[in-house]
């Protein structure tokens, strides 16, 4: 049989005061998507014939993050923020040919899952119910709508806080400001709706009791977990729904075989992916697609965003911005991968390297203390520490290129653009303009000239001219000049 048409509405359009922020509040981020984002994710798996998002504050900017993460759903504008039950008629108003099931969503429930959703759903259209809530029994209430039920436990009415007597403010069960509703039977009863309360505004929640008081049947679904009811309305909030999404996240990475050794400062984003077998350590973020292969070793303190590491890699104390990491490949500590990184299989970035657009062969080395940038490295290739790779002159970033097997000795800067062929070698202390041919030294060190007795001179009275003394009447002596203190 055939699925009835579904409408999704999601209503992004309040301007968030207490988030006391110049981004609107549903374009806050957690861990890698928008608040408005994961409402809508939540939400794909319904299969809607259509989705339609409420904009309001700041619409010009919600509008174009819905460009970019759901493209086919309609913005429509709420001006004036005139109340929810006001939004969905705006909504339904702009898609008039809209029939069968409506869910209407609240923008800042991240939390919601998708389960969730489809059984709201299922539950609203086998009671051919007029309307669905989704409900939470909640240990706080305070500030939450009210399920008030009837004497056999049916759904009478949502009551606002702000309206409600102080019998009904102490019932813990709550509107979650997730529905479905019947499209028709939503039309009617928002045709009837007043402002006839505390705030002056049209409210959707006076659609259950209107449909109920002529008889279209009404119901409650109780969410299986009262976290993802949980909406944001301040930084501390935003806070506490990122801890409990880290949480949730973090706990079906290790059920499904990834080690995650401290849960508690490990933090992934939705989007990333990881293989089982995977460790990731503690202090460590991954965060927009980063994938990790089996094997890998993550951390501890490493960052990574946007990057690939590949199965059996190690990644120490690293910071890494769309790098591309190989198979069994070594990054570690203090490394600093930038865009354009790419490093083979058991390539090496050592301690306090930083590279960009830099590619690194099977097997290629730069341990030490050096920056790569613009840069390509062949297999085996071994770069010593403190090795500048000069690739801007101020006007112009050039491409300098190290070829299979070649050494570059310590403290050398490789002036781009140049190359170092295949088996080449550079000696220690230079600063290479011109090409190395294959299998030559290329060497620009100046001859090293000693001035004698310079520092018991210039330096008189100084520890290091005293230090001096001493060795040079050693030496006098016959004896061997010693180092020691």
């Amino acid at each position: 049989m055939s699925q009835a048409p579904r409408t999704v509405v999601v209503l992004a359009a309040g301007e968030g005061k207490r988030m006391k922020s110049a981004t609107p509040k549903v374009l806050h981020p957690l861990l890698g998507r928008t608040l408005v984002g994961h409402v809508l994710s939540a939400a794909a798996p319904a299969g809607a014939d259509r989705t339609i998002v409420v904009v309001g504050h700041k619409a010009e900017q919600v509008e174009a993050h819905l460009a970019e993460v759901a493209p086919a759903a309609t913005p429509v504008l709420q001006a004036q923020q005139n109340g929810t039950g006001h939004a969905v008629r705006l909504a339904l108003e702009a898609a008039p040919e809209v029939t069968g099931t409506v869910v209407v969503l609240n923008g800042d429930v991240p939390l919601l899952r998708a389960e969730t959703v489809s059984s709201l759903i299922e539950a609203h259209e086998s009671g051919a119910r007029g309307a669905t809530v989704l409900a939470a029994e909640v240990g706080n209430p305070s500030g939450l709508g009210r399920i008030v039920r009837d004497a056999a436990g049916n759904l009478e009415r949502i009551v606002e806080e702000r309206d409600a007597s102080a019998e009904v403010r102490a019932i813990r069960e709550i509107n979650a400001g997730i529905y479905a509703f019947d499209a028709a039977s939503l039309r009617e009863a928002l045709s009837k709706l007043s402002t006839d309360n505390d705030q002056g505004e049209e409210y959707l929640t006076d659609v259950f009791g209107i449909l109920a008081s002529v008889g279209h049947p009404v119901g409650v679904f109780v969410a299986p977990d009262a976290d993802e009811t949980l909406g944001c309305n301040d930084r501390a909030e935003l806070a506490s729904l990122r801890a409990l999404m880290r949480d949730r996240v973090n706990e079906a990475w290790m059920r499904a075989g990834v080690s995650i050794l401290d849960p508690s400062t490990t933090w992934i984003d939705v989007t990333a992916r990881l293989e089982p077998d995977a460790e990731i350590d503690q202090n460590s973020q991954l965060l927009g697609e980063t994938t990790v292969a089996a094997g890998a070793i993550v951390g501890p303190d490493t960052t990574l965003i946007d990057s690939t590491v590949g199965a059996g890699a190690v990644v120490l104390r690293t910071h890494s911005i769309g790098a591309e990491i190989g198979a069994e490949a070594t990054v570690g500590p203090f490394s600093f991968l930038r865009p354009g990184t790419r490093l083979g299989r058991k390539a090496k970035v050592g301690g306090f390297v930083e590279t960009k657009n830099a590619e690194l062969g099977d097997g290629a080395k730069v341990p030490h203390l050096s920056y790569v940038g613009d840069a390509t490295i062949g297999a085996k290739a071994n770069i010593g520490a403190g090795t500048i790779f000069a690739n801007y002159d101020g006007v112009t970033k050039s491409h300098t290129t190290v070829g299979e097997a070649a050494f570059v000795g310590s403290d050398t800067v490789l002036i781009a653009p140049v190359e170092i062929e295949p088996g080449a070698y550079v000696a220690a202390g230079s600063a290479i303009q011109k090409d190395v041919p294959a299998g030559s030294l290329g060497v620009t060190r100046a001859p090293q000239r000693n001035v004698e007795n310079w520092v018991t001179r210039r330096r008189a009275g100084t520890v290091s001219a005293e230090a001096a003394e001493r060795a040079i009447a050693r030496k006098d002596e016959g004896g061997e000049v010693s180092t020691a203190v």
